[in-house]
């Protein structure tokens, strides 16, 4: 499929929702039903040394820009490829004697983009920048302060001798990065690092339990279906995590996207019953699991303070502490257990105490199983690291059905180019390999591995950041 080929779907005007995007065509899992690069898109400030700024992946040596000293690129290809977007970045840098903040950079690469290009629309968009949605009548009085912050610093940084834009314009732009503004992660997936406009992908709306999923793979955006969707279906994807209650998912729509969910789960408040979960027999009284509720709350404020300053025996304490109190009370797939199963598996894999992480690691996977939909990036990633817990800890035959459950999904939401498909391929291959080993011989299956663990040094699971995983779409919290 070519990039910026839009056959496959059609703007209409979805009932109480504005615009929105539906098929032309039938789709199955996994299909790609577009591909778009961004119309902008900038690095993040705190990572601006750390990632290319042309192809977003993670290097350990840049190559820095001459002239301005703040972009940073893999190699001469990335430079030269950067030179259109940077050209105006970079004298405007030097002019301003400094670099301003992601959202300034951002509008002012859109802005020389339409000075150069015009409004109109480009080769393959549906809808220009002009059109898309800002929101600023919605925006609260903090928004409103951060607006006219960027705004007056974007003054200073734009040229004298660049196009002149109203303030009208440059503050729809702005909103436009606020309200449309998509996460583009590394080239594993597995962290933020920059920020980008993609308009088509602007136009589709939300749910949380939706019939597609975006991925940022190589460069650009891919829309993939997550099962089959008929000709004239509505395209959907969810702007957040599913996991939590609808109230507090509403809540959250509405204070950073400026909409009401009326999603089928919200409406009807599906999964909520799971999410709030308590024990059958005996079941505990209302009062009890207020307390335990907010007990969770305090731990978790306790948990996130420790965390942040690398106290990592200190957190998994709590988290065993809170499990503890909490079994009698509250159902596998309550909310706080299962954020409780995430913080506690992770700090220990770290920590390399695998075993235990390992059981922790399960007991959340069945969780998430119960609530997420079974073609879910998050859950796939999640089911990724609980096998890769569990191989470590030695537990073959539970670490390889995982790594093979993850595969299955990650092929239908990554796809099978993406760089963590093809790593989770190769586990899968050497796990059914070992697999087979310790079905014939499992004393010499523990003597090889502990032999080739002595060996080759661990492979240490990344350290644990109060970061969560990247969202889809770029919102200042």
């Amino acid at each position: 499929m070519t990039v910026g080929s839009m056959e496959n779907v059609e703007v209409f005007a979805a009932e109480g929702k504005g615009r929105g995007l539906k098929a032309t065509k039938e789709f199955w899992a996994a299909d790609v039903i577009f591909a778009e690069r961004a119309y902008s898109a900038v690095v993040f400030d705190s990572l601006v040394n750390f990632v290319c700024h042309t192809c977003f992946k993670r290097q350990e040596k840049l190559h820095r820009c001459g002239q301005c000293k703040f972009a940073h690129y893999c190699d001469r290809t990335c430079q030269k490829d950067a030179w259109l977007n940077h050209k105006h970045e970079c004298s405007a840098i030097k002019r301003y004697a400094k670099v301003p903040n992601e959202n300034v950079r951002l509008a002012a690469r859109i802005m020389w983009r339409v000075e150069r290009e015009g409004t109109g629309l480009t080769e393959g968009c549906l809808v220009s920048v002009d059109d898309l949605q800002n929101h600023v009548e919605h925006f609260g009085e903090e928004e409103q302060k951060e607006l006219r912050v960027d705004v007056d610093t974007f003054l200073q940084y734009w040229p004298p001798q660049s196009q002149q834009f109203s303030m009208q314009y440059i503050s729809h732009i702005f909103g436009v990065i606020n309200c449309n503004g998509f996460t583009l992660s590394d080239q594993r997936g597995l962290q933020a690092v920059g920020v980008g406009i993609f308009p088509n992908l602007g136009l589709v709306n939300h749910d949380c339990w939706p019939n597609c999923t975006v991925i940022f793979n190589n460069g650009k955006i891919e829309l993939r279906a997550l099962g089959k969707i008929s000709e004239g279906e509505e395209l959907t994807v969810s702007y957040i995590d599913f996991l939590n209650v609808s109230e507090e998912r509403k809540r959250q729509l509405k204070k950073q996207y400026y909409f009401d969910c009326t999603c089928e789960h919200c409406q009807k408040g599906l999964k909520d019953d799971l999410f709030l979960g308590v024990k059958e027999d005996p079941k505990p009284s209302q009062e009890v699991v207020k307390e335990m509720i907010q007990f969770s709350k305090d731990t978790l404020e306790k948990i996130d303070k420790a965390r942040s300053e690398g106290l990592y025996h200190e957190v998994v304490k709590l988290c065993r502490e809170c499990l503890e109190k909490q079994e009698p009370v509250f159902a596998d797939t309550n909310l706080y257990t299962l954020r409780m199963l995430s913080v506690v598996s992770e700090v220990l894999s770290y920590l390399q105490a695998f075993e235990e992480a390992a059981y922790y690691a399960r007991r959340m996977v069945d969780g998430y199983m119960k609530l997420y939909h079974p073609n879910n990036a998050q859950l796939g990633m999640a089911v990724m690291r609980a096998g890769l817990t569990n191989w470590h800890a030695g537990n073959i035959e539970v670490g390889h059905g995982m790594i093979c459950k993850a595969y299955a999904i990650l092929l239908v939401t990554h796809g099978p180019s993406h760089p963590i498909t093809k790593d989770l391929e190769a586990m899968r291959v050497q796990t059914e390999m070992e697999l087979r080993m310790f079905r014939q011989n499992e004393f010499m299956y523990h003597k090889m591995r502990e032999a080739a663990l002595n060996n080759q040094p661990m492979q240490v699971m990344a350290e644990p950041s109060n970061e969560p995983a990247p969202a889809l779409f770029h919102k200042k919290q």
